[in-house]
């Protein structure tokens, strides 16, 4: 039995190991920039490992895209002040030279980075170094650069990046064979061919990267391949093989591709490949089927970092012209809108592929202006003028004069201002309108009317014959008014 006093010193003693373990939980629960101190945190978002360039390259090789990304971690703290990082190149002595950088000030190897404020929960990038090659060096070699980032309200921080030389590079074939006529939903098949044409081999094995354009998707269907989506537009395969220097090679068998629906009128697929495999993070769908592997082929002379296969599909953009009839009396000049309606189903993305249409107005008439609005300002003519009478004006939509007329998917059309100088019965101008991909030639022109009605007696032509006409009969009623006044004066 504990006597009444050492009872209350056990009381007491509970309460105080409560107390302090409520505020030891307290401190540890509580966010490390959350008090009232004004300090902030940062933190680096940088690579572990960067490749500078492929040992083959030598001194010819340039690297510029090394970035160190500093973030400023949400807090009560406000912005971080002040921010600068000190890059610390030393490390790359006999790996890499340093050329000159401007975005940074240096100083020999090291460079110093002024970021400024950062916005409390943002970020900044800077690119401090730009890499060049030395000759002589094999591929693993390597150094380390050290950073190290301040700010008047933030401890600071310093990260570390192991930088080495790849190699060695590979090429493939550049701009392969086309594809022409892919119908939407038909599975096509790519092979892809590689050659090492340099003095190294790929000691770590090769990977391969494919990627395809919007409205494609790879079939997953290799398990040494991984995916990026359950409809992916990118795969990553990595093949053990070393590949042998001088030696080429090709898949094993094809990669395979579909034109989903509606489809486009264009697609690429593109394709490269490393000797120095790294996954993307986002390829995390594995093939189900069996593995790709690369057999041996004669030598290749090839020397471009890419495969890439152009395509073009059946899938069509058809234009209609969009006309009407100049109407009104000889002497007016009249508005008349003409264009092209754009019935699809696929859908145009280069200005310079978007196609035109051609205006040939009616005998008797004459096109005074086509005006245009183009950022708060315009012009006179959105068409080329013919050169020769009788010719077309040839409206092209892509171009700036047709900015805020042109539709997608809709009407694009803009006012012709036509003078009616004379009346020509049955006279009809035409319309035509073209596109690369319009496959329905049928309906691309139409019939530009001409319903003249005589001019108002008050209001002379305009056309230099009736003119003329009115001119002669004016001198033919004076002349003959003098005569007979004349014979009257002898009478």
């Amino acid at each position: 039995m504990l006597s009444p006093i050492r009872k209350r010193v056990v009381r007491h003693m509970a309460a105080l190991l409560s107390g302090l373990a409520a505020a030891v939980l307290a401190m540890s629960s509580a966010p490390a920039a959350a008090d009232d101190s004004g300090q902030v945190v940062l933190r680096f978002e940088t690579a572990a490992t960067y490749v500078m360039y492929n040992a083959d390259e030598g001194a010819e090789a340039r690297d510029d895209d090394f970035v160190v990304p500093v973030f400023v971690g949400a807090s009560k703290g406000g912005p971080a002040r002040n921010v600068r990082v000190v890059v610390d190149a030393s490390g790359l002595t006999g790996v890499a030279r340093l050329g000159e950088n401007r975005a940074c000030t240096s100083e020999g190897p090291i460079y110093t980075c002024v970021y400024g404020d950062l916005q409390n929960g943002d970020g900044e990038s800077y690119r401090p170094l730009t890499l060049l090659g030395v000759d002589g060096v094999r591929p693993g070699a390597a150094g380390t650069v050290t950073y190290t980032a301040t700010a008047d309200n933030a401890a600071p921080i310093t990260g570390t990046t192991r930088m080495t030389v790849g190699g060695p590079t590979l090429s493939a074939p550049g701009r392969e064979k086309g594809v022409s006529g892919l119908a939407p939903g038909t599975p096509t098949n790519l092979t892809p061919r590689l050659a090492n044409n340099t003095r190294f081999p790929a000691t770590k094995g090769v990977a391969l990267q494919v990627d395809v354009s919007d409205g494609v998707t790879l079939t997953a269907r290799h398990s040494n391949c991984f995916y990026a989506g359950p409809a992916p537009t990118s795969a990553w395969c990595t093949f053990p093989t070393k590949a042998a220097a001088g030696a080429a090679y090709r898949t094993s068998a094809p990669l395979v591709y579909t034109l989903t629906p509606p489809g486009q009128l264009t697609a690429e697929v593109v394709y490269t490949w490393s000797s120095a495999p790294q996954k993307p993070a986002d390829h995390t769908v594995r093939g189900t089927g069996g593995p790709l592997t690369l057999v041996p082929t004669a030598s290749q002379a090839f020397g471009d970092s890419h495969g890439r296969v152009g395509i073009t599909t059946t899938v069509q953009t058809d234009y209609r012209p969009v006309a009407a009839a100049v109407r009104g009396r000889v002497g007016n000049t009249v508005k008349v809108r003409l264009g092209l309606a754009d019935l699809g189903p696929g859908r145009i993305r280069g200005a310079e592929e978007m196609g035109r249409f051609e205006v040939i107005p009616p005998e008797g008439t004459t096109v005074t202006s086509i005006p245009y609005e183009f950022e708060e300002d315009g012009g006179k003519w959105a068409c080329d003028r013919p050169k020769k009478p009788g010719g077309a004006f040839v409206c092209e939509i892509g171009s700036d004069s047709f900015f805020d007329v042109r539709h997608e998917g809709g009407t694009t059309a803009i006012d012709f201002h036509i003078r009616i100088d004379r009346q020509v019965p049955g006279a009809q101008g035409s319309i035509r309108t073209y596109n690369p991909f319009d496959r329905t030639p049928a309906n691309d022109v139409a019939v530009i009317p001409l319903e003249a009605l005589p001019a108002p007696f008050y209001l002379p032509s305009r056309h230099p014959a009736v003119w003329t006409a009115v001119a002669v009969g004016a001198v033919v009623v004076v002349v003959a008014g003098v005569l007979y006044r004349r014979r009257r004066g002898a009478a």
